[in-house]
């Protein structure tokens, strides 16, 4: 016998997601094309993704007899809030500037997994966050949490795409909650057009020519030709997301949403001159409980190069050419630190 969802939404919702929905756990809809997507080569050194590409596309095979899939979303930023760019300072994008959402979504689904496994003794309850072969965004949109973008991101008809995703995939079988939320994006074409590095077409996304991936996937040098288009990114990227009218300012009084009070308000971006001299004890000092942590050193003082390139671009900063020509001729540099630099000091 079916269980009813909205106990279960209710649950959610007292451990303070700002979105909770419920799904069939059937298989994807998608499979071919996420096979195509990595025969193409899209998901670059991200091997992972191709590793349990079967398991991924079919939750029976993450959990033996799944019935349900249990989605919930935690806002991280609310639409219409602007960044003040600030020279010097590398940007981080909005999801990484509080506490690792990770941590912070997990505690909570498994908190709701002992609730309801309490309630329903006999069934098998299993959360993930991010790191499960599952297609979350899939899910969220059949469980009535939004729709997915252009830009591949899923979007909420009044929180926008500032939404981190988690589930719980079970044994149980809940009624499925609601229809499924129309796609909205239309003819617009405003994340494809912002993209810098060109890596959006609609409704997939290169990551090798993604600016999030680069910066904090790609474990090796990042391609010169993509420095410029970087800009003052440090750590992912947010303008597929800022130049999306489902993102734009609403009236005061709009339901909007709250963010949740673990991811913000955080730093916006980090002074890209101190990371240029940050050592390991540094970057564990003042990236504790960040999702950040994601990066290695070497690749965020990479990061810090590219970014810092861009700034001497716009305008001269002595510090800053003085640092980046003394990683550039360092011999002890780790090697993709040293090689931006050098491309940095060539072009300049």
């Amino acid at each position: 016998m079916s269980v009813p969802s909205g106990p279960v939404v209710s649950l959610c919702k007292a451990q303070g997601f700002a979105l909770a929905g419920v799904c069939a756990a059937r298989a994807s809809d998608f499979g071919d094309a996420w096979h195509a997507w990595l025969a193409a080569g899209k998901h670059g050194s991200m091997g992972w993704l191709a590793e349990h590409a079967d398991v991924r596309a079919d939750p029976g095979r993450l959990l033996e007899g799944a019935r349900s899939i249990v989605m919930v979303g935690d806002q991280y930023a609310r639409r219409g809030e602007a960044d003040e760019v600030v020279e010097g300072v590398g940007r981080v994008a909005r999801y990484a500037r509080g506490r690792d959402y990770h941590r912070v979504m997990k505690k909570r689904l498994f908190a709701l997994a002992d609730a309801l496994r309490e309630q329903h003794g006999g069934h098998a309850f299993r959360a993930f966050v991010d790191t499960a072969p599952i297609f979350e965004r899939e899910h969220a949109v059949r469980a009535g949490l939004g729709w997915v973008g252009k830009h591949t991101l899923m979007i909420h008809p009044r929180i926008g795409s500032y939404v981190l995703l988690g589930g719980i995939i079970t044994t149980l079988d809940i009624v499925p909650t609601g229809d499924v939320i129309e796609d909205h994006c239309g003819s617009c074409t405003r994340c494809i057009d912002a993209c810098p590095t060109g890596a959006i077409e609609a409704y997939t996304v290169d990551a090798r020519r993604c600016i999030s991936y680069l910066t904090i996937e790609r474990r090796e040098p990042i391609d010169p030709a993509f420095h410029g288009a970087v800009g003052d990114w440090l750590f992912g990227c947010d303008i597929c997301q800022e130049v999306c009218p489902h993102n734009s300012a609403r009236p005061p009084g709009s339901p909007i949403g709250e963010v949740h009070g673990a991811y913000g308000p955080g730093r916006t971006g980090l002074d890209l001159l101190g990371v240029l001299g940050w050592g390991s004890a540094d970057r564990s000092g003042e990236l504790s409980g960040s999702a950040m942590k994601r990066a290695t050193l070497d690749m965020l003082r990479r990061n810090a190069v590219i970014a810092a390139g861009n700034v001497l671009r716009a305008e001269e900063d002595a510090a800053l050419r003085h640092r980046i020509g003394e990683i550039a001729r360092d011999p002890d540099e780790a090697g993709m630190v040293r090689d931006a630099a050098r491309a940095v000091m060539e072009r300049d």
